[in-house]
């Protein structure tokens, strides 16, 4: 897969995963369904909300403990799931390596400095 060792020699890997049928099952219980017997209608996929507070979560937890944690997206899922062994509805999204920190190497996109704050933020309305 060639991630690099900066993951394969790392003390640990999350492998974060959503499972939309988990959801599904969830909202199809008596006590989550709508008041006419179905589910509820799924206007946003909460299950990438979920994964995304998971892996923050995950990583605070890391810097907390004095280690380094990263992320980095999968490009090849299928292969990443058969390494792994996953079960069908579970869907992996990448790698979380967590281990010692390693000398922070500065980004050459922080030369372009900060987006002016007016110039994403909107109060109350976008207009």
């Amino acid at each position: 897969m060639g991630f690099g060792p900066w993951i394969s020699e790392c003390a640990a890997q999350f492998i974060p995963c959503i499972g939309e049928e988990i959801y599904h099952r969830r909202y199809q219980e008596p006590d989550k369904l709508n008041d006419d017997g179905t589910e509820i209608d799924w206007p946003i996929p909460y299950w990438w909300v979920d994964i995304g507070a998971t892996m923050q979560n995950v990583m605070l937890a890391a810097v907390d403990a004095g280690l380094g944690c990263g992320f980095v997206g999968a490009d090849d899922v299928a292969a990443l799931k058969t390494v792994l062994g996953l079960p069908d509805e579970f869907t992996p999204i990448g790698v979380m390596p967590v281990g010692i920190a390693v000398p922070d190497k500065r980004s050459p996109s922080l030369k372009r400095g900060w987006v002016p704050f007016e110039e994403f933020a909107r109060w109350e309305r976008w207009d």
